[in-house]
Order: structure tokens, then sequence, then C-alpha cells
């Protein structure tokens, strides 16, 4: 009889392993196999000088010398840094509103299907269609200035895309407004499995709305608040269409909307695969380092 049992086992298995395959095969062919041939590139000099092809020569870690030494990174990763950070917090803030106001049946909101529709809608659109809405909005003759002359607000147009600091802001709306929606999903699925027995019970004990949320809501949301974060983080260290199209691929003005993977698009633009291939090393490197202290942060408060 055991013989039999474990032959049924070892059959059943072998479709579990029949049914991996495909995936696999995808994952090696466009995934694993990309990621070692960029790790090999990134030690080579492999770049085109006018017609002219050099190497590909073997440099060792030159090229990781090179990018570092240049301090054009610094900057980029700044940029990043700065303009994920300012689209980040407001997109989670709204989203646990309105993740709140969704999920507590007191205020018995009518209509949510259509409203939850409409805020996961901006998540559908392309980024390209987002960032040409925003430069026409927002240009020098554009609607925004206009309305803003005609109520006395200003007296000359205001060079939203030549001012540093209200390009980031430009880019960092247009990232939480394609993304706030997803996030509020995310959020609104942690909140509706939470126990409701625990709300009543706080509610019983006289625990006020911003009690019940801060006290019980959060503390319980702190998983998929770990993983919104990190893919969220993940995501903002490979912002690359917004600006992209925003700033025709200038990061305009002075590069404070360049980020790292437009400076890695430039190399790979001008046939650097030896430069680009360390830039995506050093990037796979940093998204990891920064999940891991984000992932263990959490664990500690959680644990404390």
């Amino acid at each position: 009889m055991k013989n039999t049992r474990r032959g049924k086992v070892v059959s059943y298995n072998k479709w579990g392993y029949i049914f991996l395959i495909p995936f696999v095969v995808v994952y090696l062919l466009f995934s694993f196999i990309p990621l070692v041939s960029t790790v090999y590139n990134s030690f080579f000099e492999n770049y085109r000088s006018g017609l002219t092809q050099i190497g590909p020569n073997f440099v060792g870690l030159e090229n990781f010398k090179a990018i570092f030494t240049s301090g054009e990174v610094w900057i980029y990763a700044k940029n990043t840094m700065i303009m994920w950070v300012l689209g980040f917090i407001p997109q989670i803030l709204l989203s646990l509103l309105l993740g709140a106001w969704f999920s507590d049946p007191s205020l018995r909101l009518k209509c949510q299907g259509f409203f939850k529709t409409v805020i996961y809608l901006p998540n559908l659109i392309m980024a390209s269609a987002f960032a040409m809405l925003f430069f026409t909005l927002f240009s020098d003759g554009g609607p925004i200035n206009s309305m803003l002359i005609q109520m006395g607000i200003l007296s000359t147009p205001f060079k939203f895309l030549s001012n540093v600091w209200s390009a980031r802001v430009l880019v960092a709306a247009m990232n939480c407004l394609m993304w706030f929606g997803n996030t509020t999903i995310l959020l609104m699925a942690g909140m509706m499995g939470i126990d409701t027995s625990l709300f009543e019970a706080a509610r019983v004990d006289g625990a006020t709305s911003t009690q019940v949320f801060f006290r019980i809501t959060l503390p319980l949301l702190r998983p998929i608040l770990v993983y919104v974060m990190i893919t969220s983080l993940i995501g903002g260290l490979q912002m690359f269409d917004v600006p992209q199209i925003l700033t025709k691929g200038s990061g305009d003005p002075m590069r404070s909307t360049m980020t790292l993977i437009m400076y890695l698009n430039k190399h790979l633009f001008s046939k650097n695969y030896g430069m680009g291939g360390a830039l995506s090393v050093i990037l796979f490197v940093i998204t990891g380092i920064l999940s891991m202290i984000v992932y263990k942060f959490s664990n500690q408060k959680e644990s404390n």
C-alpha cells in the first residue's frame, strides 16, 4: 500500500513539474539569460566611436570606476529619489484615506463600484499620454498659465518646465495620479480582510474612528504597506517614461529631472554596452539593498 501511495504522489509531482516548464523556459529566455549577459558585458569595453567599433575588450571593474568617479550617477540618483518621495508620500496618504472610506461599512457610500473604477482608470492610461497632457497643460501658453493670468494670480506666464522644483513636482504628480488607484485597491483589500469584530470591540470600548485607524487598521496593514513601499521603490528607481517624454529626453532644467534609467538609456542609445551593463548592475544592487533595508526596518518595528 505504501509503495502504491508513493507512486501516486510521484505521478502527481510529475504533472506539477510539467506545468512549470513554460514558466521556467520564459524566465530563462527573457530574464535569467539577459541578466547574466548584462553582468558579463559590464566587464568589457564595448562602444562605438563614430563608425569605429571599439571592443569588446576585457577591462575588469574599469566601467564601474568610471561611473562612480564621474559624479553624474550621484546627481541622477538624487533626482530619482527626490521625485519618488514627492510622488509616493501623497500617493500613500491619498490611498489610505480612500481605502478607509470605501472599506468603512458605517459610511455606506453609494456607487462604490463606479468610484473604484474611476480611481483605477488612470493606471490604465499610457504614461506617454499623461506626459503629453501635462506638457500641454503646463506649457508657457497652456491652459493653466492662461487661467492663472486671467484670475490675476500671475502677470506673466510661469515657466513650469524651466523651473527645477516645478518640473520635479510635475513628474511626481503624474506618477502619483497614475499609481494611487492601484495602491488604493491593494490597501482596501487588506482593510476588508481585517476581522470586523476588532472594530466592533473598539467602538464598544469608546474608541474614535481616528484611534481605530491608527491602533488597529494601520498595524494590521503593515505587510501590505511594506509590499507597496518596496514595489513603489523599485518602480521609482526605474522611473523613465514620464520625465523622458515631458523633457524630451534632456532631463532639463539643468539635468534636475534626469533619472538613473534615462542616464542608462543614453549609454544604450550611444551603443556603449559596457557602461550600460555596469550601470544596470549598480541599479540592481541598489534596488536589492534598499528593498532589504525597508523589509528589515518593517520587521523590526513589527517585532517591537
